[in-house]
């Protein structure tokens, strides 16, 4: 049995549902035609949008849709982020202290 969905994530599953529902309609598509170019169907993409969980896949499926999809992926770049260029940095800086 799955463990439940903690509060945080499944706040994050309403909130990126809404994202895609308003980037859907900026773009004036249907539910439907979203699913259609996605490859998925139409109930799948309503139940993405209304924060009910999908898999990674077929989310990543509906931004490329969406034209978004590297925005997301870019999200979880470290290298994105000032902290994470600085860890990199950090740790790039050690290595190479470490080879004589």
């Amino acid at each position: 049995m799955a463990a439940p969905i903690p509060r945080p994530v499944a706040e994050a599953l309403v909130d990126t549902g809404a994202g895609v529902t308003a980037w859907r309609t900026l773009q004036r598509l249907t539910t439907t035609e979203v699913a259609d170019a996605a490859g998925l169907s139409r109930k799948t993409v309503e139940q993405l949008e209304r924060g009910h969980s999908v898999s990674l896949a077929n989310y990543f499926r509906v931004l490329r849709v969406l034209g978004v999809l590297e925005r997301s992926v870019a999200a979880v770049d470290p290298l994105e982020t000032d902290v994470g260029r600085a860890r990199a940095a950090d740790l790039l800086y050690r290595k190479t202290r470490r080879v004589r």
